[in-house]
């Protein structure tokens, strides 16, 4: 996302829209892209720095560690925020800005369930397991006799 300066009033400038997803190069590692980045971001020249804040969201497609299924997960950066010194050119690029904050908030073990709307299907198969172990320990108890 370039932004002109020269269009930049005094008081700032509010930007809201999408632009292409900045982390396409990580197709390979199993993070596809699932849509478009979301930002919605205020921007202003302060002397000769330039600062930006506001709210980004990026939809990826991510595998679940524990089961291996694909599933969507928005990444959500509710605090983006820059401030840079002004060199040069007339249009500064906040996209490597967009791209550093986004990768900073992709989950490090991604969880198909860890938006609470779903339940990992690895975590049934515990639970099943985990019912039959309990089971099984529990009639090796009731098999105890004691004096008493």
């Amino acid at each position: 996302m370039k932004v002109h300066l020269k269009q930049i009033p005094a008081h700032g400038l509010h930007l809201e829209g999408e632009e292409d997803c900045p982390i396409q190069e990580l197709e390979s590692e199993e993070i596809h892209c699932a849509g478009p980045l979301h930002y919605d971001i205020d921007v202003g020249v302060a002397g000769v720095a330039l600062w930006a804040n506001g709210s980004l969201s990026q939809p990826v497609e991510l595998r679940c560690v524990s089961c291996l299924e694909k599933f969507v997960h928005e990444i959500r950066v509710p605090a983006f925020a820059v401030h840079m010194q002004l060199e040069g050119p007339e249009t500064v690029d906040l996209t490597p800005f967009m791209r550093e904050d986004v990768l900073l908030n992709l989950p490090a073990h991604p969880h198909c369930d860890m938006n609470g709307d779903r339940v990992c299907k690895a975590k049934q198969l515990n639970t099943a397991e985990q019912d039959t172990k309990r089971k099984s320990d529990w009639s090796a108890l009731d098999k105890l006799k004691l004096n008493r």
